[in-house]
């Protein structure tokens, strides 16, 4: 268990043979190592970091003229010195804090043979650009409370301006540590951007705390969290879902049950929250206050996330316009179905129907951005 504080990251190759051997990994041969001394001499070019992107891994974290290894690639971080990182490692884990006070342009980029986790707990962006390979881009602006999740070998690109304080975790897991250690582990991962998983989140944020604790120096503890998380991530892959506890005061399992699945069979409909209260035989507010509790969200937000799944099955699936979709899941107008489409999404109903029909852009971000 190692533990690093650093402001700056300096990229180099450091192929993972091993593990490229033991998963059969796609590289590319046409990667030419540069030496961690010719990194640490100066400040990476911006032009030198879009000639790296993906096939850079840091030999080193530089912090006040230590210099502490790494065995594993991090993500790149463009300006270097906008973000404070820092390092604790478990078992097969590494977890990696990273935080922003500045208001300008940041840039980050990842593809490397092992899995990347990424915990948004603060941030709101004036604008910005999500990419990770195979699915469509993504605006949204408040990524609090989200996730991300890009399978080894896969590119991640991601910059924004943000408009307040940012912390973001970053969870390095390495795929062989994984098979491992998980009996589940029976078939690809698959990338994700921005979900949601109570699951996950609980035991991120356990480990999140143990960079600021004493308790970080406990490495069964660590490894044990580490191993939790692992386990969680593969059943998630699965579709398995977490072990979600017992809610005191919330609805009883026969009643999420019997709300869930009238709010799901009638969500085109108008739905007076009072009728779905009488189904259950409790108070509209009492309703409303266990409905919470139960399913983290009111009633209404749990009806408009049922429009929105729906609406993403029509948008790829059938050639009917934007509009008379919008209103066949219940929305009045186009205009309120794309208000809440690109609230939910990120995107406007005919960018995410473009992105997911034509596929997205391979094409890296435009690098006037990088400020």
């Amino acid at each position: 268990m190692t533990e690093s504080p650093h402001r700056h990251s300096y990229s180099t190759i450091h192929t993972l043979v091993q593990a490229n051997d033991l998963l059969g990994i796609r590289s590319n041969a046409a990667d030419s190592p540069k030496s961690p001394a010719s990194l640490a001499a100066g400040h990476v070019s911006a032009s030198d970091a879009d000639d790296e992107q993906a096939g850079t891994y840091p030999a080193a974290i530089l912090d006040s003229g230590n210099t502490v290894n790494v065995t594993h690639p991090t993500v790149e971080i463009w300006p270097p010195e906008a973000a404070k990182r820092r390092t604790v490692s478990g078992c097969g884990v590494t977890v990696e804090d990273v935080q922003s006070t500045g208001r300008g342009k940041i840039q980050y980029r990842f593809r490397a043979p092992i899995h990347l986790l990424v915990m948004y707990e603060r941030g709101e962006r004036r604008s910005g650009d999500s990419f990770v390979e195979g699915l469509p881009r993504s605006a949204l602006r408040n990524l609090a409370r989200k996730l991300t999740f890009v399978p080894a070998d896969y590119q991640y690109n991601e910059w924004y301006e943000p408009s307040a304080d940012t912390r973001r975790l970053h969870f390095y897991f390495d795929p062989a540590e994984l098979r491992i250690q998980s009996s589940l582990l029976s078939r690809p991962f698959a990338p994700h951007l921005f979900f949601d998983d109570a699951t996950l989140w609980q035991t991120a944020l356990k480990l999140r705390g143990l960079i600021d604790s004493s308790a970080s120096r406990d490495p069964h503890y660590l490894d044990a969290l580490s191993r939790l998380l692992v386990h969680e991530l593969v059943r998630f892959n699965l579709g398995l879902g977490g072990f979600r506890p017992t809610i005191r005061g919330g609805l009883a399992p026969w009643q999420q049950r019997l709300v869930s699945r009238y709010i799901r069979e009638h969500f085109s409909e108008r739905i007076p929250t009072a009728v779905v209260a009488r189904l259950v035989g409790l108070s509209r507010f009492h309703f409303c206050r266990t409905f919470k509790q139960s399913f983290g969200t009111t009633p209404h937000r749990y009806q408009t996330n049922c429009r929105i799944e729906q609406a993403k099955v029509l948008l790829v699936g059938c050639a009917r316009s934007v509009t008379d979709i919008g209103l066949t899941v219940g929305f009045s107008t186009s205009a309120s179905f794309a208000t809440a489409f690109r609230r939910a999404t990120g995107f406007s109903p005919s960018e995410y129907r473009r992105e997911r029909c034509f596929g997205p852009s391979q094409e890296p971000l435009d690098e006037s951005r990088l400020g």
